[in-house]
Parts: C-alpha cells; structure tokens; sequence
C-alpha cells in the first residue's frame, strides 16, 4: 500500500484536511500552531491557513496517534477507506461517490477496487474447496436453531483452521485471504433455494449464492440487482462499531480471519448489524395489521425506539436507504412493504421527525422476498467483511498496539486486605 500521507512536494492542505491526516478536530491543529508543533501559512486574501503536508505527516509519525484527548472526545485516528459528508448526505470510498459505485459495479468489483485500487470489470471469487468444506461441516455440527450469524462465525473459524499460511499478513497473503474468505462464507451457509439462472445478469456473482441461501424464492435479475447493491452499499461505513473492533484485532496483528471474526462479534448488537431484523418485524406486524399506525403506537407507548429510523451521522435520509428504496420501486413484490415502510415513517413524524436509515430499506428487502427476519443482518455481515480486509490492510501498516487505551480506575483504593471466605453458615 501506498503512504498516502506524506503529500506531495509542496502541498499545502487546508485546515480541515491537515485535521484529519492528524485526526483531531480543527482547533487542536490551531492548538499545534501555538504550541510551534507545526507552521502554517495564511492564504491569499487571508482567509484562512494552510499547513505543509510533509510537515503534518512527521508530526502525525510523533504523535503516534496518542494525543490525548479532551473528557467526551470520540477515538478519531487516520482512515482512506470512508468519508462520511453529514452536511450533503453523501458517503464516499476512497473519495468516491458510494452509491454511484453501487450503480455501475457489482460487489466483488468495487471490494477488489477497494482493496487493491483497480477496479477489475468481471472479478469473481472463488472459495477454496478446503476451506469450503471445513465450513460446511463446522455448519453442520451446529444445532438446529443456530442463527446464521452463528453459522458465519463458525465457517470463519473453520476456514482459518483450514488455512496453515494463515498468520502471513503480506499485503498480497491477506488479499488472497480475502477473495477466499468472503465466497466461502457464502458457499458454506446452507441453501434453501434454487439459486436457478432466470433473469442471470453480469453482475449477479456473489449476489445469486446468497440469495438461495436467504429465501426459497427464485430470483430475478431485479432483485438480484437490488441485493448485490445493498451489498456494496453495506461494504463499509467509517468507523462503527464492528470495524472499530476489527482493526483493534489487526493492531494486535491478528491475522484476516481473527480481524472478521472480531467484526462479526461486534455486529450481532441490537443496535449495529441486528438492527435490520427488528425492522423486519416491525414492517410485517404493519402489514399483517393493515397499517404503520397501531404498530408505532405500541413502540412509542412502551418507550421503544421505532427501528429502521434515524442516524447519527446524517440529519435527512440515510443514503444508503434512498439508493435502495429507488430500486425496490422497480420491484413488484416489494410494493407492499415498501408502502408500509414509508407509512411508518410519516406516522412517526407526527410525533418525531426522523428519516429512514438503512436497516428500513433492507427490511423492506427481506420482507418482500420472504427471507427470514435476520435476512439483512445475513447480508450486513458478508457485505461488511470487505470492508473489515480494507481496514486491517490499513491497520497492518501502523505501529503494533496503538489501539490500546489506558482505563480509568475507580475501583476500590489500594492497598485492600486478601479477601476471604466466607465464614460457615453465613
């Protein structure tokens, strides 16, 4: 990979751009000026200042990304992977536009991209028969009400003890890992459907194996279309909870299957990957009782969240939920739930004014194609598992353990006497 920090000869960047290299908000890079840890020079006309990218680059490398940080202040470090725009509801990778790349490539196109920066028109991955059938075995010794989540967990762990080159963390040993891993999780997963050939588009790959292990339904090529891009939509979205978790793992040099595994795990949480199956639910209790209005009332009365609704990261509709919503009013099945989806959300904003988020969307995806409620947590965790290779890629080029915080200790004060135990017949 390449160190794109360093800038080239003579860059200047802003002071927004100088305060995400270093990870800081923009008034500890004003803060570094005063201190005479980094120079800045005024731009014409005097608006503002700009700041020399090598310079912002060596201070970065001392500050070894551990500047303290004020009480409340949110864990910020250096990322290429997402840009998140609250301001113009966008979300990018790599600086590109994610829903215009979910528009024009398949997922294994843009995760191939996103990993390597070559897009490669026609990628498909493979997995390896090892690893395959190790997976399927470790899914066929679960018990019967394992969850898929379950399931994908054992196959990544199954897969690593199947791989012996797996603590090689080369650049090229964990791109090979990857383009393994993620069809592997996919061909393991038990198939409930006929993946069949009706409607086969150039871009079903990944998308077609999924689908027939989601529903019984056969596909067409506007479903297919509608899933694998909810899947590159899904590939990535900064630093929530799972990648957070993922690139601690790989800053302790864990290797590409611990890093997913340490992503799944953070995932399963009502509130991250989970989220989809509570909207699920919600969607087919308003269909089933004709309207959005009694099931948000019974949400709101218990002091339940109304799920599929809100994010903290974008004021008006989630993008990634419009992207798809614009594809589901292609598909027929989809009507109703999607009727009900945009019924929940205007009956809910007579009491709140919240926007659809992503999970909506994909519940309105599962509903309508009669998967399962963790359907969409299914999809969240393959989509989001190239996204989790992106980052340890990133991660492995940093200092070793530099994700480790210190705790704050307010336990009892030392010293304490040995306890003991406790006296017979207490």
């Amino acid at each position: 990979m390449t160190d794109q920090s360093a800038g080239a000869e003579g860059e200047r960047l802003t002071t927004r751009e100088a305060a995400d290299r270093l990870g800081v908000k923009p008034e500890t890079v004003y803060a570094y000026v005063s201190r005479g840890l980094l120079g800045s020079r005024r731009t014409p006309g005097g608006r503002g200042s700009t700041f020399d990218a090598r310079e912002v680059a060596a201070l970065s490398r001392r500050a070894g990304r551990r500047e303290p940080q004020p009480p409340g202040a949110e864990l910020a470090f250096r990322t290429g992977v997402t840009l998140i725009d609250p301001e113009t509801g966008r979300y990018f990778f790599r600086g590109v536009d994610a829903t215009a790349l979910a528009g024009r490539y398949g997922y294994e196109e843009v995760a191939e991209w996103l990993w390597t920066g070559t897009i490669r028109p026609g990628t498909r991955f493979a997995a390896p028969p090892e690893a395959l059938e190790a997976g399927r075995r470790a899914v066929a010794a679960l018990p019967a009400h394992a969850t898929s989540m379950d399931r994908l967990r054992a196959v990544t762990v199954a897969a690593a003890a199947a791989d012996p080159l797996r603590f090689d963390l080369s650049t090229d040993a964990v791109l090979g890992t990857a383009r393994n891993l993620v069809p592997t999780l996919v061909g393991a997963l038990p198939v409930i459907g006929d993946p069949g050939r009706q409607g086969a588009g150039e871009r079903d790959g990944l998308a077609r194996g999924l689908w027939s292990r989601l529903t019984t339904r056969a596909p067409d090529a506007t479903s297919l279309r509608v899933l694998d891009t909810a899947l590159v939509l899904l590939i990535d979205h900064d630093l929530a909870a799972s990648t957070l978790a993922a690139r601690v793992a790989a800053s302790a040099r864990a290797h590409p299957y611990a890093v997913v595994s340490a992503g799944l795990g953070a995932l399963e949480g009502p509130l991250h990957g989970a989220a989809s199956g509570l909207a699920h639910r919600m969607l087919a209790e308003a269909l089933e009782r004709g309207g959005a209005a009694p099931v948000v009332a019974d949400h709101l009365r218990s002091g339940r969240r109304v799920p599929g609704l809100g994010h903290r990261l974008y004021r008006g509709e989630d993008p990634r939920a419009r992207a798809l919503f614009a594809l589901l009013d292609d598909v027929p099945q989809a009507g109703p739930a999607l009727a009900a989806a945009r019924d929940v959300v205007a009956t809910t904003a007579r009491h709140t004014e919240l926007q659809a988020n992503v999970d909506l969307a994909l519940a309105v995806l599962s509903v309508s194609a009669g998967m399962p409620a963790e359907g969409g947590e299914t999809l969240f965790a393959v989509a989001r598992t190239a996204g989790w290779i992106a980052h340890a890629l990133e991660e492995y080029t940093e200092r070793p353990l530099r994700l480790r915080p210190s705790g704050q200790y307010n336990g009892p004060r030392p010293p304490q006497p040995l306890p003991g135990p406790e006296p017979t017949g207490a």
